[in-house]
């Protein structure tokens, strides 16, 4: 926790394709912070729809180098796109949700300049979620590289056939496996994609990651959660004939071909998440997953 008075350099992120509610919010925001004589860097992207003269406008690069706090304003997927640029720099992230389930971005709209003051007061909890990296390799030579925060995807893509890999943990042959192909997750992606495949969901303090296949061609392949620091090959068989592809985050897909590796491990710099106090949660999958509660 950072003492009072600590953010007097924030940046703003609002949701890319921007709409009217998410302008309503982020001009809301510059007013608030205006009024109270802090710093406000708008996101290069945020200032196309954005328009103001007075304030800076910044790469997520120099964001991260010169922000006390990144306020990312939109969905869950806008807050992950932020993670995977600025965590390396170690600046904390804070979420307002002007998307749909809102795990990550927890700050209802109608309590911005409530929450917020909590927040600049000191009054608010951190949370440090890890990362994935991913790295693909065609006979020793790197072929491309991502990251993740919710998870890295190896699937067939538009293919309508099954998927033939072979998977390592830490140099341990695990399994030979046809299926859809395979999710690979951080305990923050266990509310996400991996949950639809039948994963287990996973406290966000956990340093672990789980191995969720994707329809597999056996009734005894299931969900793998192992330690946080494995590193993940798997091998694409040289049977098939297609190529696959590997999706960090839902984002586009770098292209495999038979016989490549895909490496996936944690990333070194964790993200630095706030939530206003109290955050709990247990009461965000109540409220976002549906969960009954017993009076």
């Amino acid at each position: 926790m950072q003492e009072k008075d600590s953010f007097r350099h924030i940046g703003l992120i609002g949701r890319p394709g921007s709409n009217a509610l998410v302008e309503e919010t982020v001009l809301s925001l510059i007013a608030f912070f205006d009024s109270r004589n802090i710093s406000v860097i708008l996101d290069e992207e945020t200032s196309t729809y954005i328009k103001s003269e007075e304030h800076q406008r910044a790469n997520r690069k120099i964001l991260g180098e010169t922000c006390d706090l990144v306020i990312v304003v939109g969905g869950d997927g806008c807050l992950l796109g932020a993670a995977r640029d600025l965590a390396r720099y170690k600046v904390p992230l804070l979420g307002v949700n002007r998307g749909r389930l809102g795990f990550l971005t927890d700050i209802h709209p109608s309590e911005i300049e409530a929450r917020v003051s909590e927040v600049l007061a000191g009054e608010y909890s951190l949370e440090h979620r890890f990362l994935l990296e991913t790295e693909l390799k065609r006979d020793g030579r790197m072929m491309g590289a991502s990251s993740a925060l919710n998870d890295v995807v190896f699937h067939s893509g538009s293919s309508v056939k099954m998927l033939e890999f072979e998977l390592f943990v830490d140099g341990d042959f695990v399994y030979r496996q046809r299926s859809d192909g395979l999710i690979v997750s951080t305990p923050t992606g266990s509310t996400a994609y991996a949950l639809s495949g039948g994963g287990p969901i996973m406290h966000p303090r956990l340093d672990a990651i789980v191995l969720v296949p994707m329809f597999p061609h056996t009734l005894s392949s299931r969900p793998i959660v192992i330690d946080g620091n494995s590193e993940i090959k798997i091998f694409v068989s040289e049977s098939n004939d297609f190529n696959p592809l590997i999706s960090c985050d839902g984002q586009g897909g770098q292209v495999a071909e038979p016989g490549d590796w895909i490496y996936v491990r944690k990333r070194a710099h964790p993200l630095k998440l706030l939530h206003p106090k109290p955050h709990s949660f247990y009461e965000a999958c109540r409220s976002k997953l549906g969960w009954s509660e017993i009076l």
